[in-house]
Parts: structure tokens; sequence; C-alpha cells
């Protein structure tokens, strides 16, 4: 089993900048390919970006390319989004994912944290 615990959401205003979290636990971090998903008010749950397990390779979703970069910190078990111009649409519940295939990392993973919340402001 991994466990992820997101932080970092908050309340923004347009044009802000945030940085999210996600720290994981109980296994091998540099064996998983790591991911970013979310989910906005009424919503299904989207694909935001992934990164491969040593950091070589990173995928975006379209709408936020250029906006946010995905990086992690092996080390320190952990993985960032950094979001910059941020904007109302961002708005969304975002959730940390992990899968050993990076494939399944950017579709179907297999483990879920439990979300943290980014609310962005006109």
């Amino acid at each position: 089993q991994v466990q992820l615990v997101e932080s970092g959401g908050g309340l923004v205003q347009a044009g802000g900048s945030l940085r999210l979290s996600c720290a994981a636990s109980g296994r091998t971090f540099s064996n998983y390919g790591m991911g970013w998903f979310r989910q906005g008010p009424g919503k299904e749950r989207e694909f935001v970006a992934a990164i491969t397990v040593y950091g070589g390779g990173t995928f975006y979703a379209d709408f936020v390319k250029g906006r946010f970069t995905i990086s992690r910190d092996n080390a320190k078990n952990t993985v960032y989004l950094q979001m910059n111009s941020l904007k109302p649409e961002d708005t969304a519940v975002y959730y940390c994912a992990a899968d050993r295939s990076i494939s399944d990392t950017r579709r179907k993973p297999n483990y879920w944290g439990q979300g943290t919340q980014v609310t962005v402001s006109s």
C-alpha cells in the first residue's frame, strides 16, 4: 500500500500562485510514477500532470501547460505541483495519485490521496 497526503491548498486570487505537496509513505517512493488530478464543482475528476519515477518525464493536460509544473524529490518522498497564473476555473479539489506504471498514473492510478481544496477568486 502507498499512503498519500496532500497539503498546500487554499484560497488565492486570480493570477496568484500556490504550491501543492504530496507526501508518500508505505512503499519505495522511487518505484512509482506520481500524478495530480482535480475535480471541480459539478465536474468529473480530470488529469492534471504526471511525472516518471526519477523525474525524467513530465506530462501535462493542455489546460495547465505553461502555468503548472510538477516535480518530485525522491529523498523526501514528496511530489509537488507548482501552480502559477491561477484562474477561477482552476478551482477544484486536487488529488495526488501514484502507480507503478506511468501510463496508469495518467489514466487510472491505483493509489489516491484524500485531496486538498484550491479556490481561486476572481
